[in-house]
């Protein structure tokens, strides 16, 4: 993911990385500069205006409700909302302003929408 966001020159002008307890503490490069990895706890997401979540169900479920609450936009590649009506589905293609109107968002959709032109 933080090669995609280097790669399409993505305007963050902070990144913050953060993983499990065991990756905490380790570097990662993006664009020039070493970043170290953050442990992710419940206050991680004071200050950040954007979550990115693609750990899984688990940490999504735990995590991106309280990253919303603490008014950071929130997109989901996990399939923990998948069921969940009050948060959307966003395919850019097909409905890119509902991103806009809500915090918690969902990008990893089922199957039967591959077909959708």
């Amino acid at each position: 993911m933080i090669k995609t966001l280097e790669k399409r020159k993505f305007p963050a002008s902070k990144l913050t990385v953060l993983a499990s307890g065991r990756s905490a503490g380790k570097k990662l490069g993006y664009r020039g500069e070493s970043i170290e990895v953050a442990e992710l706890k419940k206050d991680s997401f004071n200050g950040i205006d954007i979550a990115l979540f693609s750990a899984g169900g688990g940490i999504s479920r735990d995590f991106a409700p309280l990253a919303a609450a603490a008014g950071c936009a929130v997109v989901d590649n996990s399939s923990a909302f998948r069921m969940d009506d009050s948060v959307p589905l966003v395919i850019p293609e097909i409905n890119p302003a509902d991103a806009a109107e809500a915090l918690l968002v969902r990008v990893n959709h089922l199957c039967e929408t591959d077909s959708i032109p």
